[in-house]
Order: C-alpha cells, then structure tokens, then sequence
C-alpha cells in the first residue's frame, strides 16, 4: 500500500480521510502542483515551490511550512520505492475544514495539506511521433495564473480532444490562442519560437520557463507574444510544454496538419536540450540516444 501524507501525517493511502466540510470539496478552495522526478530528482523544484507561493497567496490561504514540504515530497519518493523511476509528486493545499459559507473562514483555520506520489511514466511514442489537437474557446475563468483545483472548464475541454482521439486542446480567447486545457502552447514561426507572455490568462508553465531557458542559452530566437489563432497555417513547427507533456510535438491542429506534419527541427532541438538535463545527466536514460543525433 503506497504511503501518502495528509495534515501532518505519513500514512497508507487508504488510511487518507479528508472531511466533507473541507473548502476544497465544497468550493474547490485551493491550489495545487505536480513535480516530476526523473529517477529520484526533482525537476525544477524551486520554481514549483514559487509558483506554489504565489498561488497560496493570490487566494490568501494563510500557509507558513513551505519550507517542509521538499522535504516530505522526497521522502515520500524513497518510501514509495520510486527513486529508481519517473514519477510525479500530486501536492494539494486546501483553505481548510470549517461550515460552508461563502466568505473566508477565521484566519485560525488550519489549510489541509495532502501530497502523494506516483510512477508518471514517458510517453515516449508521442515524444517521438507526436500528437494531435483540436481547439476550442476559451471558457475558463480570467486568473489562470493561480494554479487552482478549480479544473471543471479544463475538464470538460480536455474531454472534448479526447472523444475526438486527440492528444490536447488549445484554446482561443480573443482571436488570441492562449494555451492549452494542461499545457501551454508554443509554434515555430519563420524561425522565431512564440509562446503567450505570463499573464493572468495562462498559468506561468514551470517546463515553459525552461524551455525560455534553454533557447536563450542555444541561441534560438524566442519571444513573449500572443499568438494569432488565425496565424495556425503560418506554424512551421508547433509543440506543448508541461510536467507530464515535457516538450511534446503537435503534428495537427483541427485535423490540418502543421508544417509537413511532422515534429520539427526546432522541436527536436529542443526536445535533446530538455532531456540532456532530465534523463541523460540525471538517469542515464537511453531514451536520450533517441534524440541526441535529431
């Protein structure tokens, strides 16, 4: 039985209880994030832990042990046996327990804290091949920056791409794609990698400040822009950035085919950067070899 953490306690996840009359089930009043480990180390910790910070304190929930929570996620890692994997760490703060009304509860109250792990495995296939995706509006509410667990509208979109066997769903508010149901969204144009500026209608991606990162260093011209939905048959290239997405291709946009509908030469340049630093540095994975001579 795996080990999960919950208000202060290590415990068998079937022992987890969290009550009926925590904020999170009837208002969905809290934040989360998902860590990858690549074979016992975190990827960008510190940035999860900022933004993270920034969500706590965009809804004022009053949550001082940050600095423990590393801490209970790597040892939760070992524990669970998964220091040998990819895995992923599910870490979720709610306002806490207390009677249902719609205002804030006494600043008393204690945030409920729980955080598991699990194996979150390479979808190597689609890393390699890529995917497909479809658009819709943009339905969701105007602060996407605070990473809330208010996920219903990112749901029901997300639904929508895969009843239609699609990989992701982007999203358009404006004539402006903003970013994607659990992803944010990046196209090769002419040469130049675009991706929306952090604002409050994306969430600030912790593998898209990477990739920022990671262009800078190699030289590839990138910028902070929004991208026209009515630019979609300029895109050379085009790919999705997140925890699980890691740098995934987008090979087709609404069944019409992006570039010559395969995974670009920017992508995979990207794509050897990203996991030179996760599975050859950190694992010594031979998924690397895959993409080391692209």
């Amino acid at each position: 039985m795996s080990l999960v953490y919950l208000n202060g306690q290590f415990l068998s996840a079937d022992k987890a209880c969290i009550s009926p009359d925590d904020r999170g089930y009837y208002f969905a009043d809290g934040v989360y994030e998902v860590i990858k480990y690549y074979k016992g180390h975190p990827f960008c910790m510190d940035d999860h832990l900022a933004r993270l910070q920034n969500s706590l304190a965009s809804v004022r929930i009053n949550f001082n042990s940050l600095a423990e929570i590393e801490v209970i996620c790597n040892r939760l890692i070992v524990n669970n046996g998964l220091q040998s994997e990819y895995a992923g760490i599910y870490l979720q703060i709610t306002r806490g327990v207390a009677p249902r009304i719609h205002r804030f509860p006494p600043k008393s109250i204690t945030p409920s804290v729980y955080i598991r792990s699990f194996v979150m495995p390479v979808s190597l296939n689609e890393l390699v091949n890529g995917i497909r995706v479809i658009t819709r509006e943009d339905i969701r509410w105007l602060r996407c920056n605070i990473k809330s667990i208010s996920l219903l509208p990112n749901t029901l979109l997300f639904q929508e791409a895969v009843d239609e066997d699609a990989g992701e769903c982007f999203l358009i508010r404006d004539g402006m794609y903003t970013e994607a149901s659990h992803s944010n969204i990046m196209a090769v144009m002419n040469g130049m990698v675009y991706t929306h500026p952090d604002s409050n209608l994306i969430l600030s991606g912790i593998t898209k400040k990477a990739v920022i990162r990671i262009c800078r260093v190699a030289g590839i011209n990138m910028v902070e822009k929004p991208i026209k939905a009515s630019e979609t048959g300029n895109f050379e290239e085009c790919f999705i950035t997140g925890t699980g997405s890691e740098i995934m291709p987008v090979v087709s946009i609404d069944n019409k085919p992006v570039g010559n509908g395969l995974p670009g030469r920017v992508t995979r340049q990207l794509q050897k950067e990203l996991f030179r630093i996760t599975y050859q540095e950190l694992a010594g994975e031979e998924i690397y070899s895959i993409f080391a001579d692209s």
